[in-house]
């Protein structure tokens, strides 16, 4: 059984493949009817591995098994519960994703119908091999493939400038977290002969007590990670690249990429420095905790202020990474195991905003809630997918990202809950007032603010080119359904015990604890719940009738004008953030 665990990898990259050879001669529709036949596979493939029976274990792909010493180098794919699970979270996505996409872009003639197809599959095999190995140079080449991919899907449109801008600055600033990642695991290397995560881990602890050497690996490690999780002060990139990149693309990147960077962070930690030869656990829970909560802090204000809604929602997903990161620093398993239910309802609800939001460009040519007032009372399905996703993101119970934050609430003491409880309804909130406005025409008509818009460092999404090469009188059904069939994976999460009591028997398996009570619904968590909902409705009812004052856009304006969109001052704030990550994680 564990020798098809490759092909989990492989079958993405041969449909990817197939289609770079034939997709020049392939009519638009069998191009991507082959490329959701082999998303579709995969996904089925990990599917049976994940559900039929004990999952495979390890597989060192080409046969380079470890030698005498115990020592290997190769490709070794190591699977659980929990990374099958999200290898299969990402693969369903991904169709998902394709099916949205359908016959979705007017393509340029030098560009064949299968390009889009084939980069979307090497998009998955980059990330199934990722949660997949067990080798810690595998994980950067796996991302790397992943970044490199998503590079090009964000300048997809590489005839217009501001894609091509977009996707330049998530390049560099994502290749420098990259570098740096590369080399805290040369540090390692070169101090343990080992990359096999938990080799390392064993070397370390019969090493003794951590010096400046593994200090500083897992300092260029985290930042690395960090920048792929979008967490401040690494963040800039995110929306820069969200406002540019195709609908199906958004819904990929804030849906899956940026959650495995936190993914990413939980299993070098435990598997690497969790140790006595590690980095001491004060240090890791100060770093985690004080990086979450100014990411889900700096996040949620970005949210409130923006009136592009793709940006809106990327920075939603800041804020929310900032949560995410905040639980796993808390460093127990039921905090882990809240955190891993939370991204898991997060997937579903972020992607489904995002394709509603595409619904919205496609048949309208913009994303400005301000141009769009009132302009979409016409498509009430997408307003029920805007506000439900918004009350959802504020955690309304029975949603999985519900159920994740009062999970993960348990865990935190007094002042997190109410971080949770804020950054929660803030963004929820963001999101029902743009669904008022926009589908609703509730408040009045927003006023022409063009001498404030040219002082902005922000675009404001009006008069946005369709991606679909004209504007939609009519919408095709599978850009409503998914939305839809998203959201409904959302609540599945939630509503259906035995989904969350599996979350928590894999962390469990990862980090090797002892079994956890089962993950449920508690009193005390859908009180948390429901009055964050309460809150993100009080918030949009309040915007909806009081737009937002001159006095709070003149005291977030230096915020604002941090992004200012320059890849020098955020290169910048990457370098002062990884001292930053340095100090915090100093024994003391």
């Amino acid at each position: 059984m564990s020798a098809l665990l490759p092909l989990v990898v492989a079958f993405p990259l041969l449909g990817a493949a197939l289609l770079v050879i034939a997709g020049r001669g392939l009519p638009r529709q069998a191009a991507e009817g082959v490329g959701v036949a082999f998303a579709a596979g995969t996904a089925a493939l990990v599917l049976w591995l994940l559900l039929g029976g004990t999952p495979p274990r390890t597989e060192w792909v080409g046969g380079w098994t470890p030698g005498p010493d115990g020592r290997s180098v190769g490709i070794v794919l190591r699977a659980g519960p929990l990374p099958l699970g999200l290898a299969a979270t990402v693969s369903l996505l991904v169709v998902a994703v394709l099916a949205y996409s359908w016959r979705y872009f007017d393509e340029p003639p030098h560009r064949h119908a299968g390009t889009f197809p084939a980069l979307i599959l090497l998009f998955q095999a980059g990330m199934c091999g990722f949660v997949l190995t067990g080798d810690l140079f595998d994980a950067f080449v796996f991302f790397e493939l992943m970044s490199v991919v998503a590079y090009a899907l964000t300048g997809y449109r590489v005839e217009d400038p501001k894609a091509v801008q977009g996707a330049l600055t998530f390049g560099v600033i994502n290749s420098l977290g990259a570098y740096l990642l590369l080399l805290g695991i040369a540090l390692l290397y070169a101090r343990t002969g080992e990359l096999g995560m938990r080799a390392i881990g064993r070397r370390l602890d019969a090493q003794g007590p951590a010096d400046a050497l593994v200090l500083a690996a897992f300092a260029l490690i985290l930042t690395g990670l960090l920048v792929k999780a979008a967490a401040v002060p690494f963040h800039f990139w995110l929306p820069d690249a969200h406002a540019v990149a195709p609908t199906p693309v958004c819904m990929l990147l804030s849906g899956v990429m940026v959650e495995l960077g936190v993914y990413g962070v939980v299993r070098v930690y435990w598997f690497v420095f969790s140790g006595p030869g590690g980095i001491p656990a004060p240090g890791t829970r100060r770093t985690l905790i004080a990086l979450g909560v100014l990411t889900a802090l700096v996040g949620a204000l970005m949210c409130w202020l923006q009136r592009h809604v793709k940006r809106l929602l990327a920075y939603s997903t800041v804020a929310h990474t900032g949560l995410f990161l905040t639980g796993i620093g808390l460093l127990t398993p039921a905090s882990t195991t809240g955190t891993a239910v939370y991204v898991l309802g997060h997937v579903g609800v972020k992607a489904a905003l995002f394709a509603a939001t595409g619904v919205l460009l496609s048949r309208y040519g913009s994303v400005d809630e301000h141009e769009l007032h009132g302009r979409a009372r016409e498509l009430p399905l997408m307003a029920g997918v805007f506000t439900v996703g918004g009350l959802a993101l504020a955690g309304l119970p029975p949603f999985g990202t519900g159920l994740g934050k009062a999970l993960t609430e348990e865990s935190a003491g007094p002042a997190l809950t109410a971080v949770f409880v804020v950054v929660s309804a803030v963004t929820g909130g963001a999101v029902v007032r743009v669904a008022a406005r926009v589908f609703g025409g509730l408040g009045e008509e927003p006023p022409d603010e063009q001498t404030e818009r040219n002082e902005e460092p922000e675009t404001t999404g009006e008069h946005e080119e369709p991606e679909t090469g004209g504007l939609l009188r009519r919408l095709p059904d599978t850009m409503l359904t998914v939305p839809i069939a998203l959201l409904a994976g959302s609540l599945a999460v939630g509503v259906f015990p035995s989904v969350a009591e599996a979350v928590g028997r894999a962390v469990d398996g990862m980090l090797g604890s002892a079994s956890s009570p089962p993950p449920e619904w508690t009193p005390p968590g859908v009180l948390l719940d429901l009055l964050s909902s309460a809150l993100a409705v009080a918030l949009a009812a309040w915007a909806v009738a009081h737009p937002v004052s001159s006095r709070l856009h003149t005291w977030t304006t230096p915020l604002r004008r941090l992004h200012s969109g320059h890849i020098g001052d955020y290169v910048a704030w990457l370098v002062v953030g990884t001292v930053v990550v340095a100090v915090l994680a100093l024994p003391g």
